[in-house]
């Protein structure tokens, strides 16, 4: 068996455009369950509201189609942390293993090293390997694991604390 061709994908900010799609595919990974303690994505007003503008991404296959979408929200009002924010990826299922993750993952990455952002950081699912890959491929180290940290679906989750802490920034 052959290896997945690599994708043509275009990434672009996120639109208004978009948000069908992107809420499709948050939805599809909060379904699969090693993604997120979310049950539900939200209305997109909320979705909206709650990420970045400046550090919203898709890619985007050469139809237009979305192909999965990062994006970012801060950690905290405090001043002392406004170079640290929280962020997500998510590829759609029929685009996995082909580059996308990669290519959205390293576009954040300058986009937010681009602001002066010098942290950005995740809680993974130890289930979710092919996230953890990624990120580790992407320059993100384990912080550690937080232990039963919340109920998801009435189980006990870890999650695996992951960031990265830009060389370009001092």
């Amino acid at each position: 068996m052959s290896a997945p061709a690599q994708a043509a994908v275009r990434i672009a900010a996120m639109t208004d455009a978009h948000a069908t799609e992107v809420l499709a595919i948050y939805q599809a990974g909060i379904d699969e369950g090693n993604a997120t303690f979310e049950t539900a994505a939200p209305e997109w007003a909320a979705f909206d509201a709650a990420k970045l503008p400046e550090h919203r991404l898709v890619a985007l296959d050469e139809s237009g189609k979305v192909l999965g979408w990062a994006a970012v929200v801060p950690v905290s009002e405090r001043c002392v942390y406004a170079g640290v924010v929280e962020h997500s990826v998510y590829v759609h299922a029929e685009a996995r293993g082909r580059g996308v993750g990669t290519a959205l993952l390293n576009a954040l990455i300058a986009s937010t090293e681009r602001a002066g952002i010098w942290t950005l950081q995740s809680g993974i699912f130890p289930e979710n390997s092919a996230s953890l890959a990624l990120h580790q491929r992407c320059g993100f180290r384990v912080v550690g694991t937080r232990q039963k940290v919340g109920r998801h679906h009435g189980v006990w989750r870890d999650v695996v604390l992951i960031e990265r802490r830009s060389p370009a920034i001092v």
